[in-house]
């Protein structure tokens, strides 16, 4: 596994990706306010200009299977990863694990911050399996669904 920054150039790419990878979520939950599948291509372009975000593919045996954004404003704040994901027929092999740990070295081990979907029991697994602890503050989004906010120190 290996990360390559995203490019501008790059956006209409990341975009369909995301939405791919998102849209089961999407269907799931009704969470048509907040889910990355429901974000414009442009959104994702703004995001890219913004001089404090990092996106990366996430690269396996030279195939693209997913992205991680990461927000680091290099200014003693949390960095935040908001989203990672990697396509369905690539899950469960420990890419988005390696992912985590990739941005981490790139970026530091510390001060680290997160969401995730708290009905998405591998989510949450994933997450407190890598060092992150919940910091007690959810946000419900609708009957279905609720948002949990992780840290890691």
């Amino acid at each position: 596994m290996e990360l390559i920054r995203i490019k501008n150039n790059d956006a209409e790419e990341l975009w369909k990706m995301q939405v791919a990878a998102f849209a089961e979520l999407l269907e799931r939950y009704q969470d048509h306010d907040t889910n990355p599948a429901n974000e414009t291509l442009e959104r994702v372009k703004i995001r890219l200009d913004q001089p404090s975000t990092y996106y990366y593919f996430i690269i396996n045996d030279g195939v693209k299977v997913g992205a991680i954004r990461v927000v680091d404003m290099h200014d003693g704040s949390r960095k935040r990863i908001s989203p990672l994901f990697i396509m369905k027929e690539y899950r469960g092999k420990g890419l988005a694990q390696a992912a985590i740990r990739a941005v981490e070295e790139i970026h530091g081990g510390s001060h680290w911050q997160l969401d995730t979907i708290l009905q998405e029991a591998g989510n949450c697994h994933l997450y407190e399996k890598m060092g992150y602890r919940r910091t007690g503050k959810t946000e419900v989004i609708n009957e279905r669904m609720t948002i949990i906010d992780y840290e890691k120190a």
